[in-house]
């Protein structure tokens, strides 16, 4: 029942309809629109790391908005494989595991200047756990983010109102001048995801 509750769903969503004819991987492309159309991160030329990018929705947003040549680099890395995606370096690595940081580390070279984050654990079904996990990734990109973010760079990151989220949130805050939260039009209305857009990241809290 649940299975055919979601494919009901999923045929009545415009925005699944939509990313379809453009050519998105995941409806959830149209949410890093809005954040963008919003926020104005991804300028021409930026440097983008794009956490738990498969299938690769948020990637193609940055390719297309970052651009492919010159100063701009975008990478993308998940736990799970990813199909290429032109003007994008992919890596199937662990963002928690040691030497899979310093594997992206040297890939990268130097910092970038946005941290892109809409990881989000597969579903137990119970809610404690849930929330345990979804905060456990959400840290995990915001520790990712201090790691490779240029001074004043910006980082964007789901979070789920789960009664955690204002503690991560006065987290945030210590790394970075401005926080907000936001939530997209393309998010669906009985979701409990969000969005923490952070900017000015301040090197100094290291």
């Amino acid at each position: 029942m649940s299975s055919q509750r979601w494919l009901q769903r999923q045929f009545r969503d415009p925005f699944v309809a939509d990313a379809k004819a453009q050519g998105f991987r995941s409806r959830a492309a149209f949410k890093l629109v809005e954040i963008d159309d919003k926020f104005g991160l991804l300028t021409p030329g930026k440097r983008v790391l794009d956490l738990g990018a498969a299938p690769g929705g948020w990637t193609q947003i940055a390719v297309a908005r970052v651009g492919e040549a010159g100063t701009s680099a975008i990478y993308a890395v998940d736990i799970l494989e990813m199909e290429p995606i032109g003007g994008a370096a992919t890596a199937k690595l662990d963002i928690d595991d040691h030497k899979s940081v310093a594997a992206l580390r040297k890939l990268m070279r130097e910092p970038v200047d946005v941290v892109l984050s809409d990881m989000a654990p597969p579903s137990t079904g119970h809610r404690t756990t849930d929330a345990l996990r979804e905060a456990a990734l959400a840290e995990s990109g915001l520790a990712t983010a201090i790691d490779f973010l240029r001074p004043g760079g910006a980082f964007v990151v789901k979070v789920m109102r789960n009664g955690q989220e204002a503690a991560f949130t006065a987290e945030v805050k210590k790394h970075f001048e401005t926080v907000r939260t936001f939530k997209p039009k393309a998010s669906r209305p009985d979701s409990a995801e969000i969005y923490v857009v952070a900017t000015g990241f301040r090197t100094s809290t290291r």
